[in-house]
């Protein structure tokens, strides 16, 4: 339930910054235990905008703060 709800607050950041940006969660079977966040561009290449995969303990190290990763995503498409 947190991966859950950590997921819906970045994605909801990200519809509020780019609203014309499409964004799905999971497209893909996840990792284990992980909670990653990428930008897939036009051409098909994929940038990492977050990825909580060798963080914590805590738990929480593993989540990101939303405007942390809509700050990558501006740096990503600028």
């Amino acid at each position: 339930r947190v991966f859950g709800r950590n997921a819906a607050a970045v994605s909801e950041a990200l519809r509020g910054a780019m609203a014309h940006l499409p964004v799905d969660i999971n497209p893909r079977p996840p990792r284990r235990n992980s909670f990653e966040v990428s930008l897939v561009k036009e051409d098909g290449s994929t940038v990492e905008l977050w990825s909580g995969i060798g963080k914590g303990p805590p738990r929480k190290l593993k989540f990101p703060q939303p405007e942390t990763v809509v700050e990558a995503l501006k740096n990503s498409l600028a």
